[in-house]
């Protein structure tokens, strides 16, 4: 039986209609850039969020870019945020000049510790960025609270938590900026690339958009905005499925030797993507492909020991849940779309 990673095959033919209907329109109005499609996808997405705006723009990556400069994060600035995410959150502050700090992670959630923000907040620090991994929200009241008495402002990295709730409120519109990512892999995927910051503040938004407005970052383009349109219509449908399927990995893996996600009672997570640990990673992700089951590892190496990351100064050891979560994670195919015969082959696998 062959699986999909993301069965982003499934879906299209689930909304082909409609996408292509859209689509066209597109083509057929050359309204290609800053056009109605992408006016009526930000409405919805504040909609769907709560926030006040909604922009898009051309990548997540840029959504995190246009957050810092709306912020005027710049030279000399610390930044906090995870050493177990993906590269490019630290990447983007190590380009705008800014030194990154690092903070371990909660060993349940896999995301930023909130216990351990405050020690490392100096005189220097500007900004905190919490990154909401693997479907679930990082626990932002108590990092708001922290940032409040701080005086600080929090962006959330929505990159994989766009769908997901905390406390009753949507991931996106938990702190003063929120941004995501729509590549295609993630919850709410595009057939490109693509991105949008979600904010309350009036000027931070203004700014925002002055911004893209120049020309200084790539906009969200009307054929994506019209994908992205198409699918926030069934999105709630499939957020509902994917914790159905989350929750049936889970009781499904109760008695295997794997240890399974853990969603905090105060979340509700869209699993994008369903990762478990496994003290001997490598055996299992050989059997798994004997049988034509992809998997992948997010991440192999956290980034205070990455080559890139080194002039930090970082050493192993540093951040050792990091460190030991990173040896041990992997993902499973996962998706709406995923089958229960899917599913359960991939499970009796794990299993045997």
């Amino acid at each position: 039986m062959k699986i999909d990673f993301v069965n982003l095959k499934a879906q299209y033919r689930e909304y082909q209609s409609e996408i292509e209907t859209e689509v066209l329109d597109v083509f057929r109005s050359a309204e290609f850039l800053y056009g109605e499609k992408l006016k009526s996808l930000e409405t919805s997405l504040a909609i769907y969020t709560g926030a006040k705006h909604a922009i898009g723009c051309e990548s997540g990556t840029d959504a995190l870019m246009l957050s810092l400069v709306a912020l005027n994060i710049g030279h000399g600035d610390e930044v906090i945020t995870t050493p177990f995410a993906s590269s490019s959150t630290a990447e983007v502050i190590s380009l705008l000049g800014a030194h990154i700090v690092f903070v371990d992670i909660d060993e349940d959630s896999y995301n930023i510790d909130p216990l351990k923000i405050r020690n490392a907040i100096t005189e220097k620090t500007k900004v905190i960025i919490p990154v909401s991994l693997f479907g679930q929200c990082a626990d932002m009241d108590a990092i708001n609270e922290i940032a409040k008495e701080c005086n600080l402002p929090v962006i959330e990295d929505a990159s994989q938590s766009f769908g997901a709730t905390y406390n009753g409120k949507k991931s996106c519109n938990l702190s003063t900026i929120g941004y995501t990512s729509f590549y295609p892999s993630k919850p709410l995927g595009a057939y490109g690339n693509g991105g949008a910051v979600f904010t309350n503040d009036e000027e931070l938004a203004t700014k925002t958009r002055a911004l893209l407005e120049h020309k200084i970052y790539g906009c969200l383009d009307e054929t994506q905005a019209a994908i992205l349109g198409v699918k926030l219509k069934h999105f709630d449908k499939e957020v509902r499925l994917r914790d159905e399927i989350g929750t049936r990995y889970n009781d499904l893996l109760e008695d295997a030797n794997v240890i399974v996600p853990k969603i905090s009672g105060s979340n509700t997570c869209v699993f994008s993507h369903y990762s478990i640990r496994v003290e001997d990673r490598e055996a299992m992700m050989e059997k798994l492909r004997d049988e034509e089951i992809p998997t992948i590892i997010y991440y192999p190496t956290p980034l205070h020991l990455q080559e890139a990351f080194k002039k930090l100064g970082y050493n192993e050891g540093n951040y050792p849940v990091s460190e030991k979560i990173s040896s041990q994670i992997m993902s499973l195919p996962m998706s709406a779309f995923l089958t229960e015969t899917e599913q359960d082959f991939i499970v009796q696998v794990i299993k045997n």
